[in-house]
């Protein structure tokens, strides 16, 4: 809020105190807009990494339609990867200006998080023997692969 020139004070310590004053103001909405960046870089972010998904899940399904698809799914895991880029700085910066003024509470994303398997659900453990012989040539120099553990 600024002052008209007839409002301002006249001793030096209410001037003090106004100049302060408006420098927690300034710095309070500047961890306003840094909170309101950083929420609009990880929408940006995660709307890029939608239709990227949407990209590839038709590329899937109809097949590929020409090599100019290819570049574009390419291009746009490479925009993806900017955008995610600067939602972490937004993201930092929105976490420095939220400490610089105190008030405002800082924006974290949120990332997704895997939930575990229910407790209550059996869990069976199959191991498949494997075989003693390459399938393909017969050869027995074999190497374990490793091992996959599904739920």
């Amino acid at each position: 809020m600024m002052m008209k020139p007839d409002d301002l004070p006249c001793d030096l310590a209410s001037a003090l105190a106004a100049l302060r004053s408006e420098r927690e103001a300034r710095l309070q909405a500047e961890a306003v807009a840094a909170s309101a960046q950083a929420k609009l870089s990880d929408t940006e972010a995660l709307i890029a990494h939608l239709q990227l998904m949407i990209e590839k899940l038709k590329r899937e399904k109809y097949g590929q339609r020409s090599e100019r698809t290819a570049r574009l799914i390419e291009q746009m895991e490479l925009q993806l990867d900017e955008l995610v880029t600067a939602a972490s700085e937004d993201e930092l910066a929105a976490a420095a200006a939220a400490t610089k003024s105190g008030t405002v509470r800082a924006f974290t994303r949120k990332r997704p998080v895997r939930k575990p398997w229910p407790e209550d659900i059996e869990r069976e453990r199959i191991i498949i023997d494997p075989p003693s012989a390459c399938a393909c040539c017969g050869g027995s120099r074999l190497s374990k692969l490793g091992e996959d553990v599904t739920q």
